[in-house]
């Protein structure tokens, strides 16, 4: 193999690489239209937000204008799987992130294996004088000659070992900030790079750059020697009489990447269901091994203060109207004071009244919120452990491997049209567990806000918000959930076809 050559691993991972990260940024772009603004803090405050891709004007009142309320419905032929489809796209992008790291690992290892690395890695500080003067030549709307390609000048190597050993791992580095498993376990993580929306506009700047890198890398490839591009892409080698077949090629295996792009959309939303099961069942193996792994520390070594909570919080859905919950408004208009909290088979459930969950032992956590859609805030919760909630009643039946957690609230669809069904979530005993896994009755030293699940709700510091259950009004331990709602473990699963599994 000659030095510097275009074998057919390069070329391989190179069409794989195009793939994938076009699945990426599609999908990265329907997560950005469900919260389309981007922090340096955490809070997330009204006007805050350093850069915004909506004219929606959000008003000072918590609660006035959710997070909801705020998401785009971007077209299918630009996101991945376009809509209102946050779930998919979440889906989606967790395995095209998984596939392109194993591609990059494959590319990276075999760059050092075969001595291809000095194709794309300078060995010599004259590399930025000359990439000055690639770049003044480009400027001036000139090409360098070819002698510079070997295989490259010295402004595309440099170009693309930023990519591929700044900008790419900068992306690896700051995507788990988005894992409320991840943060929890490892809550200083994020302050490395400022907070988790500072790691997230890094994120998204990553995102921009590599857009940016593509669509001028594509471009090049046609306008500086074409032939000599081409050819090596296709082929191998240089081979002028083969160049119309080798563009040939080239521009149709672009137009079926595209294809292929949109036809994922496409077959993402017609089956929505299928696709939620598929995605969940590739990247479920994965979880397995990592994320699920991870148990919070947020409590037992907490990297928030008071000073650090937010003036600020953002919520989703609103409390149950009038027609919703009769039952809720009655019990609100005595600040819940008759409240009771219902544990146990619906047809026979023990009722514990409000006092009584008062009066056992408190827990105070001072955490980060994490939406799915990605707005945070930082608030101070208060309230008994799940567990000594349960335990009021007797402990877990043996069998017992979820709690199923019901609200006021009712969903705000549901995947077959059929009329709204009470709001509910699926939690596995062991993450009830959890040491950070409370019902909170007080938010910020005050009863918990109409806004923000009064009376009671859920807060388990692995999970998305989505997960958090408000306004509760039932608990019950169940074997199986498979026959409650539609199976999947949640409303939001139900009908949002969100992730299964919560905690990414």
């Amino acid at each position: 193999m000659n030095e510097f050559d275009f074998p057919a691993w390069l070329r391989v991972t190179h069409l794989l690489n195009f793939f994938l990260i076009g699945l990426l940024l599609r999908s990265g772009w329907q997560i950005i239209a469900t919260h389309p603004r981007f922090y340096w803090r955490n809070d997330c405050g009204p006007g805050t937000e350093w850069i915004k891709f909506t004219k929606r004007v959000v008003p000072p009142e918590e609660g006035a204008y959710t997070a909801h309320d705020d998401e785009l419905e971007p077209p299918s032929w630009l996101t991945l799987p376009g809509g209102r489809n946050p779930g998919l796209g979440r889906h989606w992008h967790g395995l095209a992130t998984v596939l392109w790291i194993l591609n990059g690992l494959v590319y990276v290892s075999l760059l050092f294996l075969t001595g291809e690395w000095r194709r794309i890695v300078p060995t010599s500080w004259s590399i930025f004088p000359e990439a000055w003067e690639s770049l003044k030549i480009y400027v001036g709307f000139g090409i360098p000659s070819i002698e510079h390609f070997t295989p490259y000048d010295a402004l595309q190597q440099l170009g693309y070992f930023t990519v591929v050993f700044i900008a790419a791992p900068l992306m690896i580095a700051t995507g788990p900030t988005m894992s409320p498993a991840f943060i929890g376990r490892f809550p200083w993580y994020p302050k490395l790079f400022g907070g988790r929306q500072a790691a997230r506009s890094i994120h998204f700047l990553g995102m921009a750059f590599l857009s940016l890198f593509i669509v001028v890398h594509v471009a090049l490839v046609f306008i500086t020697h074409r032939e000599y591009n081409v050819t090596h892409m296709v082929f191998g080698e240089y081979d002028p009489a083969r160049v119309a077949q080798a563009t040939t090629i080239i521009i149709s295996t672009i137009v079926l990447v595209v294809v292929a792009w949109l036809a994922i959309s496409y077959l993402s939303i017609r089956d929505r269901r299928g696709s939620q099961k598929f995605l969940y069942g590739a990247l479920e193996p994965f979880r397995r091994v990592t994320l699920n792994r991870l148990k919070p520390r947020m409590h037992r070594a907490s990297v928030y203060t008071e000073k650090d909570i937010s003036p600020y919080h953002w919520t989703n859905g609103r409390y149950p109207a009038p027609d919703e919950s009769p039952e809720w408004h009655e019990l609100a208009a005595h600040d819940f004071r008759d409240y009771e909290l219902e544990i146990g088979p619906a047809d026979n459930p023990v009722r514990v009244p409000f006092d009584r969950l008062k009066a056992l032992p408190q827990q105070e956590q001072i955490v980060l919120h994490a939406c799915m859609q990605g707005w945070t805030g930082v608030a101070k919760w208060k309230g008994p452990r799940v567990m000594d909630v349960m335990n009021l009643v007797g402990p877990p039946p043996a069998d017992a491997k979820f709690l199923v957690v019901t609200s006021f609230g009712l969903a705000q669809s549901m995947s077959d049209g059929r009329p709204l069904e009470p709001f509910y979530s699926v939690i596995p005993i062991e993450d009830c567990r959890e040491e950070d896994s409370i019902f909170a009755w007080m938010m910020n030293d005050k009863p918990l806000p109409w806004t923000f699940g009064a009376p009671l709700r859920l807060r388990v510091e692995s999970y998305v918000g989505y997960k958090m259950v408000k306004y509760i009004r039932s608990l019950e331990w169940v074997t199986d959930y498979s026959t409650i709602g539609d199976g999947m473990g949640g409303t939001r699963e139900d009908s949002g076809y969100q992730v299964i599994n919560a905690r990414i």
